[in-house]
C-alpha cells in the first residue's frame, strides 16, 4: 500500500542503465515511489495515461520524439503530472523550450543525487527547479509568464517580470537600496514596484511576501536571486 503523501514518479528516458539508476535511488526514499519506466515518448504518454503519476522524469532526447514535443501530450494525459526534464544538455536554448511548453523543472544529468531528489519534492509541491547551473537572467521572463498565467487561472494575480523580480529579493532580505543597485534602477522605483506587488496580490508584511515566494518557488535551494 503507497502511504499517503507519497509522490509517485515516472521515469522516461530510452537508457536503461540510466533508468535502473535513477530507481535505485528513487527506491531509497520513503517518501517516494516509482510507478513506471518508459523508453520513448509515445510509451511515457501511454503510462501516464494509465498511472496518473504525480512527476515525470523525462528525457529531452527520446528515440521517437522529442521530450519538448512530449510534455504537451503527458499535460493533456494527466493534467496533474508535472514533468522534469532530464537531460545531458546544459543549453539555455533547450531548458526556454522546456519551459515554454510546460515543463516544471529542468536538471542535468550530470547534477548531484540531492539536486535530483530536491527537484522532484519542489515540482511536486507545485514549485519550479531549474538547474543552478543554467539559472540566468533570461529565463525570467519565461518564468515571469508561466507564473502570470498560472497566477491569473487561480487568483487573477498578474505580475510583471520586474514586479516579480523585485519581490523574489525583498523575499530574500535585500533592502530597496541593495535592490536598486543590483537591478540598477532608483530607490523610488524599487519603492514603487513593491508597492505595485502589495496591492496585486494583496500582501503587505515581508512576512507575506515571503511566504508566497515560498509558495511559488522563488526561494527554492539550488536557485539564487538574479536581476
Amino acid at each position: 500500500m503507497v502511504a499517503v503523501g507519497t509522490i509517485r514518479v515516472l521515469i522516461a528516458d530510452d537508457h536503461a542503465i540510466l533508468r535502473s539508476g535513477v530507481r535505485r535511488l528513487l527506491d531509497t526514499q520513503e517518501d517516494i515511489e516509482v510507478v513506471g519506466e518508459a523508453e520513448s515518448g509515445a510509451d511515457a504518454v501511454m503510462q501516464v495515461a494509465e498511472t496518473q503519476p504525480d512527476v515525470v522524469l523525462l528525457d529531452i532526447s527520446m528515440p521517437d520524439e522529442s521530450g519538448v514535443k512530449t510534455i504537451g501530450k503527458i499535460r493533456d494525459a494527466s493534467a496533474d503530472s508535472r514533468v522534469i526534464i532530464l537531460t545531458m544538455h546544459d543549453d539555455q536554448a533547450y531548458l526556454r523550450s522546456a519551459l515554454a511548453s510546460g515543463a516544471a523543472g529542468y536538471m542535468v544529468k550530470t547534477g548531484e543525487d540531492t539536486e535530483l531528489l530536491q527537484a522532484i519534492r519542489a515540482v511536486h509541491r507545485g514549485r519550479s527547479y531549474i538547474d543552478v547551473s543554467l539559472e540566468d537572467a533570461t529565463l525570467q521572463d519565461v518564468l515571469a509568464k508561466r507564473f502570470a498565467r498560472e497566477d491569473k487561472g487561480r487568483t487573477g494575480d498578474h505580475l510583471s517580470a520586474r514586479e516579480r523580480q523585485v519581490l523574489e529579493l525583498v523575499a530574500y532580505g535585500h533592502t530597496h537600496k541593495e535592490i536598486a543597485e543590483r537591478l540598477d534602477v532608483s530607490v523610488k522605483s524599487v519603492e514603487t514596484y513593491r508597492a505595485r506587488v502589495a496591492d496585486k496580490l494583496g500582501l503587505r508584511s515581508r512576512s507575506e511576501l515571503v511566504r508566497y515566494a515560498l509558495d511559488h518557488g522563488m526561494l527554492e535551494p539550488g536557485r539564487v536571486p538574479t536581476a
